[in-house]
């Protein structure tokens, strides 16, 4: 079984892409459960954001870095003469084929155990900290772990005097059907607070 989860489908049929989406799947849920129980006062919109981050692709790598994984690693002659051992999403699809191999051959128990030994600091260094990031960035950050397109951002609207301007903006998403829009003295505060209530239709 482990040696399934470390082979790569250019090696042969024999692969661990079955493994992978049984091990994707269990992941989603531990690191889910982890965070369930470490924020209780969270929302689930800010617990979705920070485990699409801790589950994405570049965060399974340089775990399986971490330990070598990719010297282990079963290849076709193309992929290991173009890097395949190195290469971000081989190395996350097989630590994802491992955690499955893990699950089935020992239990879930096990298997977590495993997976918050790899997270620990990860998980104490998450704290939650997009408090004291302002609504773009937030929002941003949201979009791209769900791999959607950067939010748009339009002045429609720009009044009053050279000393006290008033700024209109419409913030776009795609996962929102309306544009959102807010007022301002500055166009940077118009496009924060168009951002906010995004981030509050999101619920995050």
């Amino acid at each position: 079984m482990l040696s399934q989860a470390l082979t790569h489908r250019s090696h042969g049929t024999q692969n661990n892409e079955r493994l992978e989406f049984l091990g994707d799947s269990i992941l989603n849920f531990l690191i889910g459960e982890a965070l369930f129980q470490q924020f209780p006062l969270e929302r689930e919109g800010q617990m979705s954001r920070l485990r699409a981050q801790l589950v994405r692709e570049k965060t399974l790598a340089v775990i399986a870095r971490e330990f070598s994984l990719g010297d282990y690693l079963i290849l076709g002659e193309g992929e290991l003469k173009s890097g395949g051992r190195d290469r971000d999403s081989i190395l996350a699809d097989s630590l994802e084929a491992l955690i499955g191999a893990i699950y089935l051959d020992a239990g879930l128990e096990v298997c977590r155990a495993r997976v918050l030994d790899w997270y620990a600091d990860r998980l104490s260094a998450s704290a939650l900290d997009t408090s004291a990031k302002d609504s773009k960035t937030r929002l941003q950050e949201y979009l791209q772990s769900l791999q959607q397109p950067l939010p748009e951002y339009r002045v429609v609207e720009e009044a009053g005097e050279a000393h006290s301007r008033l700024f209109t903006v419409e913030c776009s998403i795609s996962l929102v059907k309306q544009p959102a829009r807010a007022q301002a003295s500055s166009r940077r505060e118009a496009e924060k607070a168009a951002a906010a209530q995004l981030l509050r239709a999101l619920k995050i």
